[in-house]
């Protein structure tokens, strides 16, 4: 038994797949085959039903996975502190973050970290929270930044940067620039998916001060931002956005900002973390760099 032969063992368990695997690992697929079949061997047991075009774990492979994380980890830790023998930090950097973190956060952190450490390279897949959580959950994941707190035991949930939730709307849609939260209900609104940390969020809100989200006019349902900040200004509809999404076109008028007499909205950004996963060197360098970056932004998005 090997690293390499773990590997290949990691990611058909991961993927429920020969052809998978062999795809993410450059391998032929006789190759993947042979592998796992001389790891069965060594270890005397059966990985994997065959069951016509798919596979399915055993239970002994379900065991040998946890483990074989940890030493895969373990191994990827030993160069991580050779490296660090050098004063050089090194790898690959995977976030899963959500929209707004994702595109309107990561981009300039992530940039001020490059020029500390210019050998690390990045990777930032965007999704919903409940995708990045469920990711984090199957070990697809190291880490990831979302915005909204979903049940998980299996996951870790530091809270990152306190964020604005705003009403927004075309300037010719509404002349009025201040209105109560039942005012503004009786407006037509566009939301984001669910699923989304925003709809999450906005749909806590309104269920704290009484509002159904059945109840209100839903003029349409966008799977990201963007889209429903077209939506909005083509008056479409108003709809609740991070301050952070809208800070260009709230600073040129092509959005106009509706100030609600009654109510704050806040949310918090959080660092989500497996509880069972150690990091390498690099995530947690980088990390620390991300928790000392979120004051720095916390100061730029003041309104």
């Amino acid at each position: 038994m090997d690293i390499h032969q773990l590997k290949i063992f990691t990611s058909v368990f991961k993927n429920k797949s020969f052809s998978k695997a062999s795809e993410e690992l450059y391998l032929t697929q006789p190759t993947v085959s042979d592998h796992i079949k001389v790891l069965e061997d060594e270890l005397n047991c059966k990985l994997f039903d065959r069951l016509g075009r798919t596979i399915m774990p055993t239970k002994e492979a379900e065991v040998l996975f946890n483990h074989a994380l940890e030493i895969i980890e373990k191994a990827d830790n030993i160069k991580d502190l050779l490296c660090n023998l050098k004063k050089e930090i090194s790898g690959d950097i995977i976030i899963g973050a959500s929209t707004i973190p994702g595109t309107y956060l990561m981009p300039s952190i992530v940039a001020k970290f490059k020029k500390v450490y210019p050998s690390v390279s990045f990777q930032i897949l965007i999704s919903d929270s409940r995708d990045i959580v469920e990711k984090i959950s199957r070990h697809e994941l190291l880490i990831g930044i979302v915005g909204a707190r979903l049940t998980n035991s299996q996951i870790t949930y530091t809270p990152f940067l306190e964020d604005e939730l705003i009403v927004v709307s075309s300037p010719k849609l509404i002349k009025n620039k201040h209105m109560t939260l039942k005012e503004l209900m009786k407006l037509p609104i566009a939301l984001r998916e669910e699923g989304s940390g925003t709809r999450k969020e906005t749909e806590k809100i309104l269920e704290n001060n009484g509002i159904s989200i059945e109840n209100t006019k839903v003029a349409g349902i966008f799977g990201s931002t963007d889209a429903v900040k077209q939506a909005v200004k083509a008056g479409l509809g108003i709809s609740i956005l991070s301050r952070l999404s809208v800070k260009d076109e709230l600073k040129y008028g092509i959005l106009r900002e509706i100030k609600l007499t009654d109510i704050k909205m806040n949310r918090m950004f959080y660092i989500v973390t497996h509880k069972k996963r150690t990091l390498p060197t690099a995530y947690s360098i980088f990390l620390d760099h991300v928790r000392t970056e979120s004051k720095n932004v916390h100061n730029t998005i003041k309104p």
